[in-house]
């Protein structure tokens, strides 16, 4: 059978025109994903694709089964308390999708995970939605809204079957198991029961995909639905939800640079809500509610002439007061604070310093607030942060502990005592041993002389400091996102066949402080793209690899670095993987019509009214820089035709310019799928399997 040819689309060009410039566009027309050529063009890079990997089909089967091999398939969540109930989750041998649980607690006192037996129901068990069944017949199925009322008795959830995050919202009768009539289209996720359990808040979506109102639902009726806020300003989404103490609701606005909390007594769900700080441009704040020394109170994590952020504890019926307010965590300039959680008894403080997210614990006594304390691990990477747990009484700190050597472990910490308690190690079938494999931190130096963080992770048996290794490089570098040192089942499939993982903590991510993220955004963009070549560079420098056998990999936005990386050191690296890449930045950027495009302005600057901005995303957007003459690495671009974020239509657009230049390019599309890929345990393991197949045969690996 003859080969295939590396599919060509045709060209249409199309001018765009801004601030003098006329740029010609050859592949916009595969933006119209209704025409049948567009999709015979995808179809046929499927083909083309399915061809060029074929022989590595064993190898996806291996891989695919060493992953299911290491997981235990029967299995189920640590049980968090609610009310009278403890919920969980189960998943099942050959199951897709989790199965949602509960049992009754013992009594009021009851605050010990009951020990559940994976492969049979508990005792008084109770099935509140069967992923499993729910799917059937469908393709795609994620599960967006999952609350249940204070009571107990009702279950509000919303799925999508298609893959563009617009959900149907239904109500679920517990006692009887059947639901309601509620059926609510068109839903975004994030919604939520009132104190009563009589009304739902619940986001919807514009035209542009952006969560911009909040509606209110009476149980039991249709069509009567009421606006409770919308958001006329496109640079900001919309959401809402209940304290832990179920005392407030509260309606959060947000753009990447302001947000804005508007409260109201959630004994009095139609009341009106009031603001608790009015926004102010550049100022971001979050409130958690706490009730400290028998007075209802404010705690607020803002950034107000504070820009690491700091935490303040003011009145809750006067949150605007300067005379009734003090500081609980100061400002600092190493320590990017983040989150508060308020119980009880005590707050819960999560920060991220040196590249790693940690915590703190803070008692609340008669007197008011004592003093943080770090809850330490003895790891040189790690990851750890509280879990939450909905019950505002409950005695313990609920906290997830993970590296890339330790399985994720959720832990109780008593704040009595400080007593610790493993609920649950992640199980790893086989013969995993965490003692076989090491993990670092080393320091690359970029042009301007910053230090950029990297965690390495490997086996030692197969690998030796400095001597070359294969090497797979990881990077993301936007929205103030960090990528924290975590356990990963798949990523042993290639750690034991000798390749070194490396994260570059690159700025425009979160790791090292809001500084770090502003030194990689909107006019400083470029430096996520070259703090990712001098890591490479340092990797290849310090003899931990070699050009021919480094591979990098990025997804969404850390797509948009592999595409910017590509074209200026295409030399550094054997192969990329790109996932549903933003590579046609600019494009999307200019159009606000198209979905997420003006909330975005604030991250990466407004091309469409300032010719500066135009100019430097002109410079550097993967799709408009592809070079002419480069000698690219092998790239796999992995996208899906549903995704809402980043549109499929870009990683096409991308792989038909680099064919047209010669570069050795795949695309593949998933064509019932959204921007997380598809759905499903099994297939995502098996799409991950087909990811790791194509990095190990870069690396003659396979």
């Amino acid at each position: 059978m003859a080969s295939l040819t590396p599919p060509r689309a045709p060209q249409k060009p199309v001018v765009r025109s801004h601030h003098g410039h006329d740029v010609v566009d050859a592949y916009e027309w595969l933006r119209d994903k209704e025409d049948p050529e567009v999709i015979a063009h995808l179809e046929a890079e499927n083909a083309y694709t399915a061809e060029q990997t074929d022989h590595l089909a064993a190898l996806r089967e291996t891989i695919f089964e060493e992953i299911k091999g290491r997981v235990q398939e029967t299995d189920l969540g640590v049980p968090v308390r609610e009310g009278s109930w403890w919920y969980y989750s189960r998943t099942a041998e050959g199951k897709q999708y989790g199965i949602h649980c509960r049992a009754p607690i013992s009594g009021p006192d009851d605050w010990t995970p009951p020990a559940i037996a994976a492969d049979r129901p508990a005792e008084g068990e109770q099935v509140l939605l069967d992923g499993n069944v729910e799917a059937e017949g469908h393709d795609f199925f994620s599960l967006g809204s999952f609350d249940v009322s204070a009571d107990g008795t009702r279950l509000a959830w919303a799925v999508d079957t298609t893959g563009d995050e617009r959900y149907l919202l239904r109500v679920r009768d517990l006692e009887t198991g059947r639901d309601l009539d509620d059926r609510v289209e068109d839903t975004a996720p994030g919604a939520v029961f009132d104190a009563t359990g009589e009304w739902i808040f619940y986001p919807t979506v514009d035209e542009a995909w952006r969560p911009d109102t909040i509606w209110r639902h009476r149980v039991g009726t249709t069509g009567d639905d009421v606006v409770v806020m919308t958001e006329p300003d496109e640079r900001y989404w919309i959401g809402v939800g209940l304290t832990r103490s179920r005392q407030y609701l509260l309606i959060e606005m947000g753009s990447k640079i302001t947000s804005e909390t508007w409260m109201l007594d959630a004994t009095h769900p139609t009341g009106e809500f009031r603001v608790v700080w009015p926004r102010r441009e550049g100022v971001e704040y979050e409130v958690e509610h706490a009730v400290i020394a028998g007075s209802d109170r404010l705690l607020v994590v803002h950034n107000d002439g504070a820009e690491n952020f700091e935490l303040v504890d003011v009145p809750a019926d006067d949150p605007t007061s300067t005379t009734d307010r003090q500081v609980v965590v100061p400002h600092s300039a190493s320590v990017r604070l983040e989150s508060v959680d308020a119980f009880a008894g005590h707050l819960v403080v999560e920060y991220h310093r040196e590249a790693m997210p940690r915590f703190s614990v803070v008692p609340l006594g008669p007197d008011g607030i004592g003093e943080p304390v770090e809850v330490e691990f003895d790891e040189p990477l790690f990851s750890a942060g509280a879990s939450g747990g909905p019950e505002f009484a409950q005695p313990t700190v609920r906290f997830v502990h993970t590296s890339f050597t330790t399985p994720s472990t959720v832990v109780d910490l008593d704040v009595r005592n400080g007593e610790r308690r493993v609920l649950k190690r992640q199980v790893v079938l086989g013969d995993y041993d965490p003692a076989d494999y090491q993990q670092a931190r080393e320091w690359a130096t970029a042009a301007d002389g910053t230090r950029i963080p990297i965690s390495l992770v490997w086996r030692r048996d197969a690998v030796r400091v400095g001597e070359p290794a294969p090497l797979h490089l990881y990077g993301y570098g936007s929205y103030e996102h960090s990528i924290d040192p975590g356990f990963s089942v798949a990523r042993l499939s290639m750690l034991d066949r000798g390749v070194v993982f490396a994260v570059a903590h690159v700025r425009g991510g979160g790791e090292m402080g809001r500084a770090w993220y502003e030194q990689g955004k909107t006019l400083s963009k470029k430096n996520t793209f070259t703090d990712f070549v001098d890591v490479a560079d340092h990797l290849i420098a310090e003899g931990r690899t070699s050009p021919e056998l480094l591979v990098a990999e990025g997804g969404s936005a850390g797509g948009l670095l592999m595409g910017a990386v590509a074209n200026i050191a295409p030399e550094r690296f054997a192969g990329i993987v790109a996932a549903v890449p933003f590579v046609d930045a600019l494009t999307s950027i200019l159009d606000p019509s198209l979905p997420l495009t003006v909330i975005e302005w604030d991250e990466w600057g407004d091309p469409l009214h300032d010719p500066g901005v135009y100019e430097y995303m002109a410079s550097y957007t993967p799709y408009e820089n592809v070079r002419e003459g480069a000698t690219y690495p092998r790239i796999l671009a992995v996208t899906s035709l549903n995704d809402t974020r980043v549109l499929y239509v870009e990683p096409a657009k991308w792989t038909a310019r680099l064919r047209d230049v010669g570069a050795p390019v795949l695309l593949k599309t998933e064509m019932s799928a959204g921007h997380g890929g598809v759905s499903g345990r099994y297939e995502s393991w098996r799409e991950r399997a087909f990811e790791l197949a194509w990095l190990l045969d870069v690396l003659g690996r396979a």
